[in-house]
């Protein structure tokens, strides 16, 4: 019963790093990433699709990102949905091709991308600390019930807070790693 709550734990710390290497990912750096478009949805026959499921996405160049819809009359819906964005893009419709050309980031907007990317690494810690707070919830109520020695429930505390102090490094060293890519000029 220990074990589960501390893979629980483990489980849910896991979850919220991958979150945050998502969120990571779609700040963008210097160069030209894909993910930078993940959030992009169009109205492609009366839902909402995101813009990967309906085109190829390819970034040819550093500082280019491509975008070829496989419905090549959809096309102007591709191009507004980027323009109308809050990634501040200026699409290119080039053929049955839409390029999006990245200018180079200026150190304002560099530092800007900073603090996002570690109000994200925030938000992760808060999540990992909910998620300490769950275990201990439950390792106490298994205390107070009986079900395991106070000896066993106070291993498994320290345990549990070791590991969401492993975890909280490792969001501290993504969101390091982050930071270093966007102020790399």
């Amino acid at each position: 019963m220990l074990e589960d709550i501390h893979k629980d734990l483990f489980g849910a710390i896991g979850k919220a790093h991958d979150n945050l290497r998502r969120e990571l990912a779609k700040l963008r750096a210097g160069r030209a990433n894909p993910n930078l478009l993940d959030n992009i949805r169009i109205d492609y026959y009366g839902s909402q699709t995101p813009l990967n499921q309906m085109a190829h996405v390819n970034v040819p160049e550093a500082r280019l990102i491509t975008v070829k819809p496989w419905d090549k009359s959809q096309i102007k819906l591709v191009e507004k949905a980027l323009r109308e964005s809050d990634l501040g893009l200026n699409p290119q419709v080039d053929g049955d091709i839409i390029r999006i050309p990245l200018p180079p980031l200026t150190e304002e907007r560099r530092r800007d991308f900073v603090k996002i990317a570690k109000k994200y690494g925030e938000e992760c810690k808060v999540t990992i600390r909910k998620a300490r707070h769950d275990a201990l919830d439950m390792l106490n109520e298994i205390e107070n019930e009986g079900g395991a020695s106070s000896d066993d429930v106070d291993r498994a505390k320290k345990k549990a807070e070791e590991t969401v102090q492993d975890g909280v490094k490792q969001v501290d060293a993504l969101v390091a790693t982050k930071e270093k890519d966007i102020l790399e000029i």
